[in-house]
């Protein structure tokens, strides 16, 4: 009898889900271990490293070679056998050391068959639980390589724990802030990527370079160009300039001010030249304007004009393919509305067609109705109604007077114009015994109960019939 487990995990898998319960009592330094290296998300990501058939799954390595591992006491803690705690079949979930005793870490197995062989040498923990352990043996079924080593590896995704053995454990970090980290870092790294692609800067590994030359090219900021000026030589004031004129001012004086200060076209112009030149501009932005919109209209006017002639054109040829030979241009037909709108208006129509009534709502039309109703009724008046004994006599007078009345025989065809029944009365005989009995004998409801009840009573009757006169005292036959 397996000792009682206190804590519960689930390590979410790619291959599935795998159930475990602890032995926190029996081994609580190593169920320590485990809980917190999983609160902090240590186990999330990492790879199943090692696959031996019908014998174990080996997992708990970051680097995913089997030779890293770390605990949360900062160095390989001892072993904690217990005697009760054996491998005596698939399922159990035990640390994994260096090749000696007292050098656990991070990394687990699980087993896959019995290994008694293992006791004694590696601390049990824990155990599969439920058809989870469905999950294991699946993983225990992947393709290797010659090393023992997985092909396609499957991966923990992460750790749920269901029941906390050890409330005290406070995390170093948890696994939340990890992954939060992580993401920070991916986000950082990318937006690094993106800067150094915007900037277009392209590293030439041919070339030496030592980290100051690189933090100068990451610091070089980027290359601007100035642009050409624009200057309209029309707009130029040609007035000599006062300044050329006086003796002692060297060429390479006004070379020297044209090269520091670049001096504007109407720099030297006079106010009424400068708005002169305001004006005439305007005047020409104004003309070129009209001028454009003038073009531009007639463009669109010559070609919705030969758009219409090509048309013309078409139709004539359609109207002569077609055999008329008229050049009259025909009226154009009304476009064709679709049957649902055809629908619809008729629907629209009818309900503005209807009268509405104190209450607002429309009433609906029942004239017609009324007077189809009336028209019956009278009719069923003005015919009088036959006696009940006459009236298969009456019904052949009727067909006789409506084939005499049509001046043809009996084609031998049923004609729907037969007025004869509304001259029919419905009528019973007074005296009907035969067909009383007749519906009382075929609606009959014969009682399975009274026919045994009756059954017995004619039994009991032929008992006591045979019973002798001296009261049952007669001799015996041997």
């Amino acid at each position: 009898m397996s000792l009682p487990t206190r804590g519960r995990v689930i390590i979410d898998t790619t291959a599935g889900e795998i159930d475990i319960e602890l032995w926190s009592k029996e081994t609580p330094k190593t169920c320590r271990n485990f809980i917190q290296l999983a609160m902090e998300g240590y186990y999330d990501g990492v790879i199943f490293h090692r696959i031996v058939s019908n014998f174990l799954v080996q997992t708990g390595d970051r680097t995913g070679t089997g030779s890293g591992g770390e605990s949360i006491y900062g160095e390989p803690f001892e072993d904690e056998i217990h005697p009760r705690l054996r491998f005596p079949h698939r399922g159990l979930v035990a640390m994994a050391n260096g090749g000696t005793r007292n050098t656990n870490d991070s990394q687990f197995f699980i087993t896959l068959d019995r290994a008694e062989e293992l006791h004694g040498k590696h601390t049990l923990f824990g155990r599969v639980i439920g058809d989870t352990i469905y999950n294991v043996v699946k993983i225990g079924g992947m393709e290797v390589d010659g090393n023992e080593r997985p092909l396609y590896p499957p991966k923990i995704k992460t750790i749920r724990i269901l029941d906390n053995p050890f409330p005290d454990i406070i995390p170093r970090i948890t696994a939340a802030e990890k992954r939060a980290q992580q993401k920070a870092k991916e986000q950082a790294m990318r937006e690094r990527e993106e800067e150094i692609r915007r900037r277009g800067a392209k590293k030439d590994v041919k070339l030496l370079s030592f980290g100051a030359d690189e933090g100068a090219e990451e610091e070089e900021e980027p290359v601007t160009f100035k642009k050409k000026p624009i200057v309209r030589p029309d707009l130029v004031d040609t007035t000599p300039d006062p300044l050329a004129a006086i003796k002692g001012v060297t060429a390479s004086t006004s070379k020297k001010a044209s090269k520091d200060k670049q001096i504007s076209p109407l720099a030297g112009a006079s106010p009424s030249k400068f708005e002169e030149v305001s004006k005439q501009n305007e005047l020409d932005i104004t003309k070129i304007r009209a001028q454009h919109a003038q073009e531009k209209s007639a463009q669109s006017t010559a070609r919705q004009s030969e758009i219409e002639k090509i048309e013309a054109d078409i139709r004539k040829l359609d109207r002569k393919a077609h055999g008329d030979d008229s050049d009259d241009e025909p009226a154009r037909k009304k476009q064709k509305k679709s049957y649902l709108e055809e629908e619809m208006a008729k629907y629209a129509n009818s309900r503005n067609a209807r009268p509405k009534g104190k209450d607002g709502k429309r009433k609906k039309d029942e004239g017609d109705v009324l007077a189809a109703l009336n028209s019956f009724r009278n009719k069923l008046k003005s015919v009088a109604p036959e006696p009940a004994e006459d009236q298969e006599d009456a019904g052949s007078g009727i067909e006789e007077t409506a084939a005499v009345a049509t001046g043809e025989e009996d084609p031998g065809q049923e004609v729907d114009d037969d007025i004869g029944f509304m001259s029919h009365l419905l009528s019973f005989p007074k005296e009907n015994n035969e067909e009383v009995e007749k519906a009382e004998r075929d609606y009959e409801v014969i009682d399975p109960r009274q026919r045994g009840a009756r059954a017995k009573e004619e039994e009991r009757e032929r008992k006591r019939a045979r019973r002798p006169k001296d009261g049952g005292r007669g001799s015996r036959r041997y």
